[in-house]
Formats: structure tokens, sequence, C-alpha cells
């Protein structure tokens, strides 16, 4: 068979969709097409992504009505290339930034591309849980007073998980020192429709912000939006680095997917959320019932039992098995084999489910039964504490290391030695090591816990978890 045809029997195979692209494959959201018929390139009358005049220029100032953004402008090439020609865009070669140190892996290849240094904030722990909590707007304070050369802040928020941060304090101390802040708001371009949450990190004060339209809302798998707000961005250089960055044969397609979503948000959107809200909530209350898997700020979860989290995004169901006496990757094939649902992610004791509008209440109705029923089966055991990475040394900048001569060593054997490459958890894709920094036994301790976990790991030539490149020692 070919990868059409693997599509085509995935499509009908009856899973259940609990992972991205937000469209979920709903034909009631998102109209079948003849992807042949309507994939053009600039001709008469379609105007061209990096010199829009006309139908595209109206429809990236549609979508800058619709998020209330000064600027916004389609990403064909997904999150990736927004973050890229941000950083590009904001910082000169070999400046410095400060930058949560669980920023995605597209922001340290920008430093690489740059020649940047990097000042980072690691953020707190949710001990309940086993995941990044928000980012402290005092640690960003603090690092401020220290560093008087930073061109540009950048934050994620939410996670992948849906852990918020405080953007507008975050925004404040950015602005006090004329500093551009950069959310990568990826996980998060639907909550500004969701009631009851802070303000949407382009109301919040953020001079850039990035939304992976594909990955909550229906719209094509890497179709994005790069929004630009007030007067420390230059917006002509974001054009360039775009241009830079994205093809230069855009997918008609894909923009015409983009498009069709936030024509969709504008004329529906408040209809869409409110019953999205309503399934959550009711999804909320039947995980009442459970006695031994948790759900992160639902059922019996209480936000009291997170004081590391500012805020969470309801949309993302973190379940967690600790405790029980199965892992989060063999909760994540229980679901699939049995109950035919197809979470996101599983690492660790916990496994991610992501929701959105163009799920339905079959969907929501079975991940809850299937929940209930292998709850009541469970038993509880106590398990290993979350594995967190250690803060590692730097001893050199991304860009010299990755210049640096390397060689292949057993992974096992290279405390003292500085890597040459990245080691990643995928996904979501946040380095766990980056080129430059000295390994330590507390990683690779830490590193082989996690493979103990069923945590998946990969590294930039692929030679983890045995092998991996290192230079010569500091």
């Amino acid at each position: 068979m070919n990868l059409l045809d693997e599509l085509n029997a995935y499509r009908d195979s009856g899973v259940y969709p609990m992972h991205m692209p937000g469209h979920k494959r709903n034909p009631q959201l998102t109209p079948l097409i003849d992807i042949y018929g309507i994939d053009l390139t600039e001709i008469d009358g379609f105007d061209s992504l990096h010199g829009a005049k006309g139908l595209l220029k109206n429809a990236m100032s549609k979508a800058a009505a619709l998020y209330d953004s000064d600027n916004t402008y389609f990403l064909i090439n997904g999150s990736t290339c927004g973050i890229l020609s941000a950083v590009s865009s904001c910082v000169p070669r070999g400046g410095r930034v400060l930058m949560a140190r669980n920023c995605h892996q597209s922001v340290y290849n920008a430093l690489g591309i740059m020649q940047l240094d990097a000042v980072y904030i690691k953020p707190s722990q949710d001990a309940a849980f086993g995941i990044n909590g928000s980012i402290s707007p005092e640690e960003i304070r603090k690092a401020l007073e220290e560093h008087e050369d930073i061109g540009l802040i950048i934050i994620t928020s939410p996670t992948y998980e849906g852990v918020i941060s405080h953007i507008e304090s975050i925004a404040e101390l950015a602005h006090e020192r004329k500093i551009p802040l950069m959310v990568d708001e990826a996980h998060g371009a639907h909550l500004c429709f969701m009631p009851g949450l802070p303000a949407s990190s382009i109301d919040a004060g953020a001079d850039i912000v990035i939304h992976g339209m594909h990955k909550t809302l229906p719209s094509p798998t890497q179709t994005a939006l790069l929004h630009v707000n007030g007067g420390l961005v230059d917006t002509e250089e974001i054009r360039y680095q775009l241009a830079v960055f994205q093809s230069s044969s855009p997918s008609y397609p894909l923009m015409a997917g983009l498009d069709y979503c936030v024509s969709l948000l504008s004329e529906r959107g408040t209809e869409l959320f409110e019953r999205y809200v309503r399934r959550l909530h009711g999804f909320s209350q039947k995980m009442k019932s459970l006695s031994h898997l948790k759900i992160l700020f639902k059922g019996r979860d209480e936000g009291g039992e997170h004081p590391h989290i500012y805020a969470f995004d309801p949309g993302k169901i973190v379940i967690s098995a600790a405790n029980t006496d199965i892992t989060g990757e063999r909760l994540k094939e229980i679901l699939l084999e049995k109950y035919k649902i197809q979470v996101e992610m599983a690492a660790g004791s916990y496994v991610l489910a992501m929701t959105s509008i163009a799920d339905t209440d079959e969907g929501f109705d079975r991940l809850a039964s299937a929940l209930i029923e292998i709850d009541s089966e469970l038993s509880d055991r106590p398990t290993a504490e979350p594995v967190y990475c250690p803060v590692l040394e730097r001893v050199m900048p991304i860009y010299r290391a990755q210049s640096e001569k390397a060689e292949l060593v057993s992974f096992s054997q290279s405390a003292g030695r500085i890597s040459g490459e990245y080691v990643y958890s995928y996904p979501p894709g946040i380095p766990l090591i980056v080129p430059g920094e000295l390994i330590s036994e507390d990683f690779i301790d830490a590193i082989e816990m996690m493979q103990k976990q069923s945590v998946s790991l990969t590294s930039t030539y692929g030679g983890m978890p045995t092998k991996i490149r290192v230079i010569e020692p500091a």
C-alpha cells in the first residue's frame, strides 16, 4: 500500500482522534474539497503571499480583525517558520535573548542560525502530574536586572499540556525596558474564544504571537498565524524574514483552509465554543467517579493542588496513571487497542488527549466511558517520582558547538563531554540537552530512567538513546 492507501484505511478504521489536527477530520466543520482542483500557483486574480495586495491581503486583514491584532500574516510552513522569522527579525546576529527553557526546538534552531546567546528561565514543576508549570514573572524580573543586553523575551504559553503563564505581567516587565515579548502560543489559537480564561497573549500585550491554527482549530496541518502588535517590532523585517523561511510556492489549498477557519470562527465562533465548553464541563463531571486515574483540573482534581500553574487550558485532557499499576504508555495502548481512541502522546505516568470545537458528543462519551471502565480495573500501587532533567552547564553557544568537530560515543560513557547535538522528548520537541551543554552523570541517569518509563526520545543525528555526538571536553 502507498501512503494515500494507508491514510484512507486509517480514516475508515473507526479510530477516534483525540490528537492534532484540531479539525478532527470532521466534515461538518471542514467540508471535503477536491485538492487538485484548487491547487494553483500565483495566477492572475489570486494574489501572492509574499507581496499580498488583493485576495490574500484581505484574508490576512480578516484574521487580524478576528484576533484584534495590528498585523497578521499567514504561515503555511507551520508555527516553526513564524518562530524562525520572528527571532531573526528582532535580534541582531550575535545578540542575546531571554527565553523559557521549555521552548520548542524551532526557537533553539533560530539561536543557532542567528548565533545568539540565551539566558534561560526554567519553568516551575508541577509535582502532582510531572509536567512543567508556569513561567514566573519574578524570575523574568531577576533575569532582566542581571542582563541588560536582552534583545527579545520568548515564552511558550500555553505549553503542550495546556499550562498558561501570566503574560500580562511578563509583558509589562518587558516593556518597561523597551524589549519585545514573543509568545509561542501555537497551542492556544482557540483560547481567546473560551470564557473564563486569562486574556490572550495579544490582548495581554505581547508584541509577537504565533498561533498554530491546525493544533486546536479546524484548519489544515501546517497552517498558522503570526501576529505583530505595538511599535517595538519592525514589520518590514518580519515580511522579509517570512519570505526567507516560508516556501516561495505557498499552497493555495492550505491558505484556503486557513481562511475558511477564520471565516468559520468569525461567523459561528460563539455558538461552537459555547457547545465545546458544555462538552468539556460534562466530561469533567463524569470524571468525578474516577478512583485511581486523575485528570488535571477535571473531575476530583482541585486547582489548589497545582500552586505552580497560573492558568490552564481546559481543552487539554492530561490523564495521570501515577500510583496505579499501569504506565502512561500502557494506558495509551489500552485506549487504542480496546476502545479505538488515539491520544496525542504518552510520557512516563501520564497521557495527553487533545480536544477542539470539532470533537463530537460521541467522541467525548467514548473517552469518558473508556476511562471509567479502565479505572474500575486498576489497583493502587506506589510509582516512582516524575523524572526531571537537571539544569546543565552551558560551555559554549549553540552555533559554536554545532561547528566543532564531533564524534559518536556511547551515551552511557559520555559524562564530562560537551554535547554536539540536541536530544528531545518528542513530542513535544523540547530539548533535554542543547549543543554546547556539558553532559553530567545526573543527566545520563535521568535519560535512562525516562527510557524505563517508555518516554520517546530522539536526537539530531538519530543515535540516541545509545549513542550521542560529542565534542572535546571543556
